[in-house]
């Protein structure tokens, strides 16, 4: 477990759970598929709910880990804060090297032009950081 001091090496883990886990979700259609149907109100809940799951696995799930002595931002933990940006970010990144984004745009003939293709994207994203926030968080706390 890396403790409550919060290290680059935290990061690195919670980045190698996060892809291991939500890898598969990215070059899915059906992820692609439910994107494609959200809602700018159903992508808000998703969020809330990956960073319910984040901050439960963090601070509730390892009782070694205190919110509270943790470095901050604006008084949200800098773990937490990682683990969000990890979360989001692998899987958007993740799908855009693979090109996912043009692919599933074009066979789910939803548009081609920026915003569109970048909506999906984000909704994609969501969808998929449900599954790495667990790995991110597990491996962080297990690592």
């Amino acid at each position: 477990m890396s403790g409550n001091r919060y290290a680059y090496a935290d990061t690195v883990q919670q980045v190698v759970g996060g892809v291991l886990l939500a890898g598969p979700f990215v070059v899915t259609e059906e992820v692609w598929l439910l994107a494609s149907r959200m809602q700018w109100y159903h992508s808000i809940i998703v969020v809330g709910v990956v960073a319910a799951i984040g901050y439960s696995a963090l601070y509730t799930a390892d009782d070694g880990r205190d919110p509270d002595r943790e470095a901050d931002v604006v008084g949200v933990p800098v773990r937490f804060v990682s683990l969000m940006v990890v979360s989001f970010g692998s899987v958007l990144a993740l799908s855009v090297v693979l090109t996912a984004p043009t692919t599933f745009a074009a066979e789910l003939g939803v548009g081609s032009s920026v915003a569109v293709v970048g909506v999906l994207a984000a909704k994609a994203a969501s969808v998929s950081a449900l599954f790495s926030v667990v790995g991110a968080a597990t491996a962080d706390s297990l690592l």
